[in-house]
C-alpha cells in the first residue's frame, strides 16, 4: 500500500515515526516527510517558516509544492495529512475534487474550534477520517462527522513521568524554542535568569542545529550544560522555562513545573491575537482549562517576558499543586495515538 503523506513540521514527523512503527512493513510513504522515513519529494529544511510574514514570502513555493502533491496523489492508495492546515486543507480539497473516492485521513487536526469554526463543516465534508488528539475536540463537530479521539501522540514518546518532586530546586532546564527568531529573543533573558538563580542550568538545543547555528543563536553557553534530549533533560530537572509550542505539553505531561515565555514578531502577534480566540497559548493550559476551567502553569507573552516577571512567578510557584494537576492531565489524555491511527490507515 502506498500512502501519500504530508508532514511538513518537525513535530509532525516525530509523531509520524511513532506511527510508522505500528504500521505493516509493506506500507510505503510518498510525499513530504523526514528523509529517515523514505524518499520525500522535498527537504524539510526548505519548509521552515517563522510566523505570518515569512509564510507570505514563501507562498509561491508552497503553491507549487501543493500542486506537486496533487499530481503525486494519483499513485497513492490513501492520503495521510498531519497538522499544517494552511497547506494540508487546500490540498485535501483538491484531491477530493479530482479523486472523490480516494480516502483522506487527517491526523492532528486544524484547531478550527479555536479560530475558524466555519472550517469544521468543510473538514467534516472533505476528510474521510478525522483523527483527533484532543479529547474535547469531537464535541465541536456535527454528531455524524467522521471524527474520533485517538489518544495523544506524546504519550507514545514520553516514557518517564515524575511521581514526586524534590524539596528544593537544584536543576533548571531552559528551552528557548526551535525557531531562530524565538531563540534570539529569549536567550538574553534566560541567561540572566540562570545567572540570578544560581542553579545547575541546562539548555536544550534542537538536534538538527549545526555548530555554526548554535554559535550564532545562543552565543556564550559557558553557564549552561547542553542537551538535545528534551524528555530526559526535563525529567531530570526540578523546574523549566520554556518557549511556547509542543515542548510546553511535553513538560506538563512529564511533570516538571515550568513557566511559558513567548515573544513573537510584533506583526505576527497582532494578526494572531485577532484571529485566535483563546485564553491561553500553551497547549497544556488549553487542554487543562477545557476540563478543569483553570490554567496549569503561568504564561508570559511579548513585553511581559522580563527577568523580573519570570523571577516573581518562579518564587511564588506552587510546584506540588502543578504535579497533581499534571497527573490529572495525563489521565485526561488516556493513552498514545499511534496504534489507533495505524488501525485506521490499515482499515480496521
Amino acid at each position: 500500500m502506498k500512502i501519500l503523506v504530508s508532514a511538513l513540521e518537525h513535530s509532525a514527523n516525530v509523531h509520524l515515526k511513532s506511527l510508522k512503527n505500528e504500521l505493516d512493513d509493506s506500507i510505503e510513504f510518498i510525499g513530504i516527510f523526514d528523509e529517515s522515513l523514505g524518499k520525500p519529494i522535498v527537504d524539510l529544511r526548505s519548509l521552515a517558516i517563522m510566523g505570518f510574514v515569512d509564510a507570505i514570502k514563501k507562498l509561491r513555493f508552497f503553491f507549487k509544492l501543493n500542486d506537486e502533491m496533487l499530481t503525486l496523489s494519483e499513485k497513492a492508495d490513501k492520503v495521510l495529512l498531519i497538522d499544517s492546515s494552511g497547506f494540508n486543507l487546500p490540498l485535501a480539497k483538491k484531491i477530493k475534487k479530482k479523486y472523490p473516492n480516494k480516502e483522506i485521513i487527517y491526523y492532528i487536526l486544524p484547531q478550527a474550534w479555536a479560530w475558524k469554526k466555519k472550517r469544521i463543516p468543510v473538514l467534516a465534508k472533505t476528510i474521510d477520517k478525522l483523527c483527533s488528539i484532543l479529547p474535547f475536540e469531537p464535541s465541536y463537530y456535527p454528531k455524524d462527522a467522521p471524527i474520533e479521539y485517538v489518544g495523544h501522540p506524546l504519550l507514545d514518546q514520553i516514557t518517564n513521568f515524575k511521581e514526586s518532586l524534590s524539596s528544593e530546586v537544584k536543576n533548571i532546564a531552559f528551552m528557548p524554542g526551535s525557531r531562530k527568531g524565538e531563540i534570539k529573543k529569549l536567550m538574553p533573558i534566560f541567561k540572566e535568569l540562570a545567572k540570578t538563580l544560581h542553579v545547575n542550568a541546562s539548555i536544550i538545543i534542537p538536534k538538527h542545529f549545526s555548530k555554526a547555528d548554535i554559535q550564532e543563536l545562543y552565543g556564550d553557553l559557558s553557564a549552561f550544560s547542553t542537551s538535545n534530549e528534551p524528555h530526559k533533560t526535563l525529567y531530570n530537572s526540578d523546574f523549566a522555562f520554556i518557549c511556547s509550542g509542543t515542548a510546553t505539553l511535553e513538560a506538563a505531561l512529564i511533570g516538571v513545573p515550568f513557566i511559558l515565555s513567548y515573544i513573537a514578531k510584533p506583526l505576527d502577534y497582532f494578526i494572531a491575537s485577532r484571529l485566535v480566540k483563546l485564553d491561553y497559548i500553551g497547549l497544556g493550559n488549553i487542554m487543562f482549562s477545557q476540563y478543569k476551567k483553570k490554567a496549569l502553569h503561568p504564561e508570559f507573552i511579548q513585553e511581559d517576558v522580563t527577568v523580573e516577571n519570570l523571577l516573581k512567578a518562579y518564587h511564588s510557584y506552587e510546584r506540588k499543586e502543578f504535579l497533581e494537576n499534571s497527573k490529572s492531565l495525563r489521565g485526561y489524555l488516556q493513552h498514545g495515538s499511534s496504534k489507533r491511527v495505524a488501525q485506521i490507515i490499515e482499515g480496521d
